[in-house]
This record gives C-alpha cells, sequence and structure tokens, in this order.
C-alpha cells in the first residue's frame, strides 16, 4: 500500500503524538509498504519551529524509508486562541500544496488533534480517490471547551461542524479509548466505521532497568531519595499544582523528593509557585533525549498521571502505556469515570485517586512508600499488561489490517459500478 500520513506532529519531536507516528510510519514502511508523512516543521513541546528549520517554507527529507513533507507553521509560545487558530490555519492551508507533491497515495491516514486540517485531507481524498482513515487522539472540540479553550459559542459551533465534516467524509475512524466510542456513537457516527485501536508502547525500548546505576539519580543527586516522577506535557489538561500541594504535605519524608520533567517554560511557572507555597522538595528538569527515557523513567519509585477533574471521555494520556511497559507503579489522579482511570485500572499497574486532590494524592504515593511490597505487585502486573495488549506490532497488526480494508470498500464500490454500467 501506498499511504499518506497526515500529522502535525512527527519526528523529532519528542513527546506526545510525535513517536507515535513515527513509529507507525516507521513500522508500515518495514512491512513493505510506501509512506510519505506531511507534517509541520519540529515546534512541540518548545511552541517554536527547531532553529535549523527556520525561514523555511518547506522542507523535504527521507528517514528510515518514510519521505517526510514539512511546511511552515505559525508557531508562538503566547498560549492564546489567535495564536492557534493561526498555527491551524497555516498548517492546513501550506500542508495541502506539500500533499499533492509526491505519489498518488491509496490511503490518506489524518491524524486528530487539529480539525481544520480535515478540510485539505478531504479534498485530498476525493482528488486521489482515495479513503480517508481518521485516527482520533484527542476528541475536539470537546476537549478545548472543557479546559477553557474555546469560549465564543460561533467559534464552538463552526469546530462542532468541522468534526461532523471530519466524521462524515471519513472511511473509517480509529479512536484509542472506549469512551472515545461511546462519545463518538452518541454524535451519530456509524458503529461500522469506528475502530477501538490503544496506543501502544515498544516494549523492547521501554523496559524495566537496573536502578542503582542510573545516570539520572546520579546527575540530580537522587541516589538515597524515593522518587515520584512526572514527566510529559503540562497543558491545560494537567493540573501539576496538585502534585505539589502532595509533595507540600509531604515535606515532613525528607526522603522522599518530587521531580517533575517537561517544558521550560511550564516548569519554570510551576518553579515559582513552588516557591510562593514555600515547597522544598520539587526538582524541575527539562526534557531529556528520547533515547535517555527508559533511564530516567527508572530512576523513578513511583510515577504519575494527573488530569483535572472534567477531563472524562475526550482525552486518553499516551504515556500510560509507556509508564506501565517502563515497570513502575502509577498513581493516578484522574476521574474515576474516565478513560484514563479505566486504563489504569484495568491493567493493574497502578491505583487511581481522585482528581485536584493533593491530600489523596499524597496518601495514595505515602501508603506506597511504606509498602514495597505492593509497589513491585502493580509495576509486575503494568509490565505484563504492557506486553500482552500494548506492543507495538499488536497496534501495527490492527492499523495494517484497518488500511487494507479502507483501500478495500472503494474498489469493490468502483466494480460494481462497473458491473451495473455493463
Amino acid at each position: 500500500m501506498r499511504v499518506l500520513l497526515y500529522s502535525y506532529n512527527y519526528y523529532p519531536e519528542p513527546i506526545g503524538i510525535a513517536p507515535l507516528m513515527t513509529e507507525l510510519a516507521e513500522g508500515l514502511v518495514k512491512r513493505g509498504h510506501e509512506v510519505r508523512v506531511v507534517t509541520a516543521m519540529p515546534w512541540y513541546p518548545a511552541s517554536e519551529i527547531a532553529p535549523e528549520y527556520r525561514n523555511r517554507l518547506f522542507a523535504t527529507e527521507e528517514r528510515n524509508g518514510v519521505l517526510i513533507q514539512r511546511c511552515y507553521v505559525w508557531a508562538k509560545k503566547e498560549r492564546s486562541f489567535r495564536n492557534r487558530a493561526l498555527f491551524e490555519l497555516s498548517f492546513a492551508g501550506l500542508s495541502f500544496f506539500q500533499a499533492l507533491r509526491g505519489w498518488r497515495p491509496d490511503a490518506i491516514f489524518l491524524t486528530i488533534p487539529g480539525l481544520p486540517v480535515c478540510v485539505p485531507a478531504i479534498l485530498l481524498s476525493r482528488l486521489y480517490g482515495a479513503p480517508m482513515i481518521l485516527n482520533v487522539q484527542d476528541i475536539l472540540p470537546d476537549a478545548a471547551v472543557h479546559v477553557g479553550l474555546i469560549r465564543n459559542p460561533k467559534m464552538i459551533r463552526l469546530f462542532e461542524k468541522l468534526e461532523s465534516l471530519a466524521y462524515r467524509h471519513a472511511h473509517k475512524i480509529a479512536v484509542i479509548a472506549d469512551g472515545f466510542v461511546d462519545n463518538l456513537l452518541k454524535k451519530g457516527v456509524k458503529s461500522a466505521k469506528i475502530r477501538e485501536i490503544p496506543n501502544w508502547v515498544d516494549t523492547h525500548f521501554i523496559k524495566p532497568l537496573f536502578q542503582p546505576s542510573n545516570y539520572f539519580r546520579r546527575e540530580n543527586s537522587l541516589e538515597d531519595k524515593f522518587v515520584v516522577l512526572y514527566s510529559g506535557n503540562i497543558g491545560l489538561t494537567q493540573p501539576l499544582e496538585t502534585l505539589i500541594e502532595a509533595a507540600g504535605l509531604l515535606q515532613s519524608q525528607t526522603d522522599i523528593q518530587f521531580v517533575i520533567v517537561g517544558e521550560e517554560d511550564a516548569t519554570e511557572r510551576l518553579s515559582r509557585y513552588c516557591q510562593r507555597r514555600r515547597i522544598h522538595n520539587v526538582l524541575f528538569r527539562p526534557f531529556q533525549p528520547r533515547q535517555q527515557l527508559p533511564e530516567m523513567l527508572a530512576a523513578a519509585d513511583i510515577v504519575t498521571v494527573l488530569q483535572k477533574e472534567n477531563v472524562i471521555s475526550f482525552n486518553m494520556p499516551s504515556k500510560i502505556q509507556v509508564l506501565l511497559s517502563s515497570q513502575r507503579p502509577i498513581v493516578a489522579s484522574v476521574p474515576a469515570d474516565g478513560t484514563a482511570a479505566k486504563a489504569v485500572n484495568g491493567s493493574g499497574g497502578g491505583v487511581v485517586v481522585p482528581p485536584e486532590d493533593p491530600q489523596a494524592l499524597a496518601n495514595a504515593i505515602l501508603a506506597l512508600y511504606y509498602s514495597p511490597a505492593q509497589m513491585a505487585q502493580l509495576a509486575q502486573a503494568g509490565r505484563r499488561y504492557a506486553e500482552n495488549y500494548y506492543r507495538f506490532d499488536l497496534a501495527l497488526d490492527r492499523y495494517e489490517e484497518l488500511l487494507t480494508e479502507a483501500i478495500a470498500k472503494p474498489a469493490q464500490a468502483v466494480q460494481k459500478k462497473l458491473v451495473l454500467r455493463n
């Protein structure tokens, strides 16, 4: 198959959708398919284009057999609706021209977040006569509305129309959690279109490592500490202040050290919050190179996931698979009826506490601190679950099957029309 993968995040971006889409594209190539990726200049999570890609409208490169076609995007550090709108519009407009430069695909694989980009994707689907498969990583605009990013009623209606347009024109829709399935069914999407395929983890890359010789512990003077780690995006859905307040409640336990790894601007803001609250047991570190991710996770005794209380069925942190694979017990401060809680509870690899509740979070951390046997049990159960259900080859099988099915149906429809004409 020839697959056009459409995503505004791709390698070398270190977190979020980028590693997933990179692994998917390269995995398809290894199985004998041709893949070209239409994406943005690297911009995430710094919210600015990487220096080596600046002052360029387009760029084309090849990596591990994948043709990568990049375009300029409006990327600014300041969070505002205006900047986000200009980002979406710049990518939707410029990426269309990149998508026209290259071989005709058999299928178009479009990743959401990003609703305006569904418009050029639908046009390309018609121009090329290729089915469009949606990969829904977040339910939009629900997520943006719930966290307050979009408040204008007219804009909400516009994005709801874009969402409906995307679902209507998609031949198949892959979602990453059962809560997403329920959300789409309530919006009138036919169940035959929807396929649940959880995000994956490379269990050969993210694996248990020997902790005492760990570089991350050495470099950050953590050798004799019980480390509680948060690593990842620090955005509107992640209330890291809850983790900091929990750290404040545990300051008397001098060997418990909290570590937050994230984008520099976000960690600086949280560091100032710590200073105001006089909380001194939180260490802030920038994102580590991806090749060092397994060792950074191995440095932790407990890893954490945090969501706001209104994040239920429209967001599923892809980090959960990674954390389970690292064989570290998870403490998830997330809504009990949300997709993240279901994933953690279903894996047996962690405990779930009420969101935005520092005392409950501190209690759960302290309970595990005093119970090494329970920590080991949770960690081993999580690793087994990741190996059995979240392995990359399993997800790749299902995406390959979905692409094959989507391509076959339009071809069958053409054959039926020819038979009827004859």
